[in-house]
């Protein structure tokens, strides 16, 4: 968690402008899938509770990919909202369904952003967001 504090943006796995989550647990480059590599019963396990927590959003902000980003940029997106396609800022979740099989979830910006979140975000100079974005690894036009 501190570790996705720090950074701000994280990718769950794949590879990108920002750090990626598993490779941190590794503590290497991963070849191939995490699931093979020697920590990946712990990936799993971390990646889970990053998922499930109240202070990460999970969405495919970068590249469409996993994406693991901290509450306290949350009013950063939503000041740079209009500069993404709505689909990366969806929040995402996976669900079991009684037949066994996993389901992906996305529920729209508008739905998931806690109100709060969005008086910050209206206050927010529009520079000062891009600034904290490319802090976290991650430009914008």
């Amino acid at each position: 968690m501190r570790f996705v504090e720090r950074a701000g943006i994280v990718l769950e796995s794949g590879r990108g402008p920002v750090p990626n989550i598993a490779e941190w647990i590794a503590k290497e480059r991963i070849k191939g899938s995490w699931w093979g590599h020697p920590t990946g019963k712990q990936i799993f396990l971390i990646t889970r509770k990053l998922r499930d927590s109240q202070k990460i959003l999970v969405c495919r902000l970068v590249d469409g990919k996993l994406t693991f980003v901290h509450r306290r940029l949350w009013p950063t997106l939503l000041r740079l909202a209009h500069r993404f396609p709505k689909r990366r800022l969806a929040a995402v979740s996976e669900i079991h369904t009684q037949q066994g099989k996993h389901e992906i979830i996305e529920v729209p910006l508008a739905e998931w952003v806690p109100k709060g979140v969005l008086k910050e975000a209206h206050t927010m100079d529009e520079s000062h967001a891009i600034a904290m974005l490319k802090e976290s690894g991650l430009s914008i036009r």
